[in-house]
């Protein structure tokens, strides 16, 4: 049977779908629009299964914060190539995909997938989007931070994203400090907000490596101990947020240059996430 334009234009505004795939979902279906909008999402289907193997070293980081500032959420949606990264639908759906999360009170990456979406799911609608792009998609990162003031910070080439969550803000205004913090945490990555908060084993490694060193330097074998512990204090002195030297002004660490903003405000925790 004949097939319209008109009908390859419905189709190709409902789908996102090339107009030639388009018609020929169209045609297959003999004109069947919901038959053919089926074909397509096959189509891709396959597209994504041919793609699994891809690496999604490309993307985009987006943020949002509740109205009270107690919550933020942070989502990574990649896929293969810059060029995708910065087109405006896939930048588009990834904050539809935050906002549905946000919406949903999604609490990990797999419920996000089973929201609904325009008559279909969220992960369903990532496989259309892979047909119609052609390259391999995915929520890669999805996480939650609480606190009495949730900040974030997305950095100029939007793959990189912060979430840092503030507690003993006694009513003061902390979204300057907070971004301040932020912005430390995207370019010093430290491994936790405190030592207590550094995993034992990056801790044992840190003192093994620390008595290897002082061993191979000579020193003697009562003080092997001892300055192992010093090495590890340095790491943590370079390494824990609250005790990093604040890259603004050096001559205070994280934790004082808070205290300074608001006396006893600190962090809680924090959520750092790059791509690629």
């Amino acid at each position: 049977m004949a097939i319209t334009a008109q009908e390859v234009n419905k189709l190709r505004q409902s789908t996102g779908a090339g107009m030639m795939d388009c018609k020929k979902a169209l045609t297959e279906a003999e004109g069947d629009f919901e038959k053919a909008v089926d074909i397509l999402r096959k189509k891709g289907q396959k597209v994504s299964a041919s793609r699994a193997d891809r690496e999604t070293k490309e993307g985009v980081v987006v943020t949002s914060v509740s109205a009270d500032k107690s919550q933020g959420v942070l989502i990574t949606l990649t896929c293969e190539t810059d060029f995708v990264a910065k087109n405006e639908e896939f930048v588009a759906f990834a904050n539809a995909i935050l906002d549905l999360a946000v919406e949903k009170g999604a609490a990990n990456k797999e419920e996000i997938l089973a929201l609904p979406y325009e008559n279909i799911t969220v992960g369903e609608k990532i496989i259309e989007m892979t047909g119609k792009i052609g390259e391999k998609i995915e929520i890669s990162n999805f996480e939650v931070v609480k606190g009495e003031a949730v900040v974030p910070y997305i950095h100029s080439n939007g793959k990189l994203g912060v979430l840092v969550a503030l507690n003993n803000v006694s009513g003061a205004d902390v979204e300057e400090a907070g971004k301040d913090v932020a912005m430390q945490i995207a370019a010093m990555n430290p491994v936790a907000v405190d030592k207590d908060g550094v995993d034992a084993s990056v801790v044992e490694r840190e003192i093994a490596v620390g008595k290897e060193q002082a061993l191979a330097e000579g020193k003697p074998e009562a003080m092997i101990e001892k300055i192992a512990m010093g090495k590890l204090n340095k790491f943590y002195k370079e390494n824990t947020l609250l005790s990093q030297a604040f890259v603004k002004d050096s001559s205070k660490n994280i934790s004082q240059y808070l205290d300074s903003v608001s006396k006893g405000l600190t962090v809680v925790d924090f959520k750092r996430i790059v791509i690629g």
